[in-house]
């Protein structure tokens, strides 16, 4: 180890992560440490921070590892592909402030009995940005259920329903990482909370009378594995697919008894 390196240990608490998942990127071959010390540790020099970054960056972009993979090996140039990343991120940090303020807007009007400006109130939040990929997938008829919905729910109730959504994906990232079968009675319970959040949602497959609802749980749960944008919800420490793959399996195991 030189001066310009640092350990594993270093690096993980730095960047967040654990020392577990930089060695799973090291025996992938997506980070591979500058040298490795005679009792076997691994060390970071800068070229290795600076890659760790852009894997950082592009997992907050919701790809997965072997996109990431493909990513890197075809920017050559760290610097170019840093300030595209740093493009992104500027536009996050837009769409954030305006957010945050017009948070803020609305709970000083609550606080001084002010007439609340509707026009102000959603600055920087988007609900319609899947909207042409849920009309060619289900219909327009179906996006325009979902959104009347969104819509007519109030704030604590929208608060609530997605709580609702990131308190599931918690607890099946746990369930894969404890290293359950999918079959077990927690990933059934797990799955059923699933189906009964999906049925809830008007316009999707799941919620339409008659509609075939075993066929439509299972293809998403195909769907979680084959689209890293959805599958990065369910990633482990670990990376790559096996949480997704963990709950199309415990889904298709519940549509096959249950739907």
């Amino acid at each position: 180890m030189n001066e310009r390196e640092w350990s594993i240990q270093q690096i993980a608490k730095l960047a967040g992560t654990t020392s577990r998942t930089l060695r799973h990127y090291d025996d992938i071959g997506l980070l591979p440490p500058s040298s490795i010390g005679h009792n076997g540790y691994r060390y970071y020099d800068e070229a290795a921070l600076v890659r760790l970054q852009r894997i950082l960056l592009l997992r907050e972009l919701g790809l997965g590892l072997p996109q990431i993979a493909e990513v890197l090996q075809r920017e050559a140039s760290e610097e170019h592909a840093l300030q595209s990343h740093l493009a992104w991120l500027r536009q996050e940090q837009d769409r954030l402030a305006r957010q945050i303020a017009s948070v803020e807007t609305t709970i000083s009007a609550l606080r001084g009995g002010e007439r609340l400006m509707a026009e102000n109130m959603f600055d920087g939040f988007d609900h319609t940005q899947y909207k042409e990929e849920v009309e060619d997938r289900w219909g327009k008829k179906a996006y325009a259920d979902s959104d009347r919905w969104w819509r007519s729910m109030s704030a604590d109730e929208k608060a609530a329903w997605q709580q609702r959504v990131s308190d599931l994906g918690r607890d099946w990232i746990a369930a894969a990482e404890a290293g359950i079968a999918p079959e077990s009675d927690e990933a059934q319970a797990l799955a059923k909370r699933h189906v009964d959040w999906l049925t809830g949602v008007p316009g999707t497959p799941a919620a339409v009378p008659g509609g075939d609802v075993k066929g439509y749980v299972i293809g998403l749960g195909e769907m979680y594995v084959a689209d890293e944008r959805f599958g990065a919800n369910y990633a482990t420490s670990e990376g790559g697919t096996a949480g997704a793959e963990f709950v199309r399996d415990a889904l298709r195991v519940y549509a096959e008894a249950n739907l």
